[in-house]
């Protein structure tokens, strides 16, 4: 089957993949994986494959204390007894934005966080601030 043919794919119940192709008929997708090598991984191997990915590399601890949450906006528009709509009005973001982040579909960039966390810890002064 081509990917020109393929128009769909899913996964069964009992975890196959499967293409569907152009005529409806179904095929499964073999598991690239080789469960009895991961399965035989010690920790030391674990830690030395995650080491070896360049696109992701280990994080030290001096970066996770410099980790801070980003605060959920449905947390802190619930905190404020606000509706979605009188959230997004007060604070100046689109009502579709503030859905998406709510339900995980949108990640905020550096501004939206900072946004967010001005909001949760001194929502007046953002009001004030876009007041003016």
């Amino acid at each position: 089957m081509s990917e020109r043919e393929t128009i769909g794919a899913s996964r069964l119940p009992d975890g196959t993949q499967v293409l569907t192709s152009a005529d409806g008929s179904p095929q499964a997708v073999g598991d690239p994986t080789d469960w009895g090598r991961v399965d035989a991984m010690t920790e030391d191997d674990v830690e030395a494959n995650a080491a070896s990915d360049a696109d992701n590399p280990p994080v030290t601890t001096e970066e996770v204390a410099r980790m801070r949450p980003v605060p959920s906006p449905q947390a802190i528009r619930q905190r404020l007894r606000l509706s979605q709509a009188a959230f997004a009005s007060r604070f100046g973001v689109s009502l579709g934005m503030l859905r998406d982040w709510e339900r995980g579909a949108s990640v905020p960039d550096g501004a939206a966080r900072t946004l967010r966390r001005v909001i949760e810890t001194n929502p007046d002064a953002v009001v004030e601030a876009l007041a003016r």
